[in-house]
């Protein structure tokens, strides 16, 4: 698990109503260094509030009451954003297409080798880091972009769009010398070094709905 990041050790949050399972999964993954807990079933799960940040879930497919589809879906429901791992001794394709549609990370077939459950593990939790990391930038740009005045903010849409200077100003009846004294503005507040990186950062801002009207 060399290629996981450091600081603060991951959580793995074993869900499954085999007290065997759990004690094995729960022995294998602290001696990986990795904090575990475990639950007997999906909905002790639902029952333990806050989440670690940096986690991800092994669960398995059928147990009593709620199974591990359908906490997926209460998860999903509730906005509860962790990776999934199943883990299933019946290995039926049905239920493994439809957890993978459900965005789960992976399906492992008992018995797996711990190769494969730790493999799976590093590959949630990559995920897990490069959504972090998505949400810092996209929270960094925000904040770049309302350090803008309504009038560069009205620029940078405008260049963004690929029209030239003198189509800015004729358009808003302005100097095209005023535009370009916005326009670098805008560059410079942004931190950005092209045309091509503003249009970019136009479109994740709108994508994020984080544009002005």
């Amino acid at each position: 698990m060399s290629d996981l990041p450091t600081g603060v050790p991951p959580t793995v949050y074993v869900v499954d109503d085999d007290a065997s399972i759990r004690e094995s999964l729960s022995s294998l993954l602290r001696s990986e260094g990795m904090r575990v807990e475990v639950f007997a079933s999906a909905l002790d799960f639902l029952d333990h509030g806050q989440l670690q940040a940096f986690a991800c879930v092994v669960l398995d497919v059928r147990m009593p009451g709620l199974d591990g589809l359908g906490l997926q879906d209460r998860l999903s429901a509730q906005g509860r954003d962790i990776p999934i791992i199943f883990i299933t001794g019946h290995g039926e394709v049905p239920l493994a297409v439809r957890a993978m549609r459900a965005g789960a990370i992976d399906f492992l077939n008992k018995p797996f080798e711990d190769t494969d459950l730790l493999n799976a593990i590093e590959l949630a939790l990559s995920h897990v880091s490069a959504t972090s990391h998505e949400r810092l930038e996209m929270t960094a740009l925000r904040a770049l972009y309302d350090t803008l005045t309504a009038r560069e903010k009205q620029i940078m849409a405008e260049v963004a769009l690929g029209k030239l200077n003198k189509t800015i100003a004729y358009e808003l009846g302005v100097t095209e010398s005023t535009v370009k004294v916005h326009r670098h503005n805008v560059m410079h507040k942004m931190r950005l070094k092209s045309i091509p990186a503003l249009t970019m950062a136009m479109q994740r801002l709108k994508s994020a709905n984080a544009v002005s009207p």
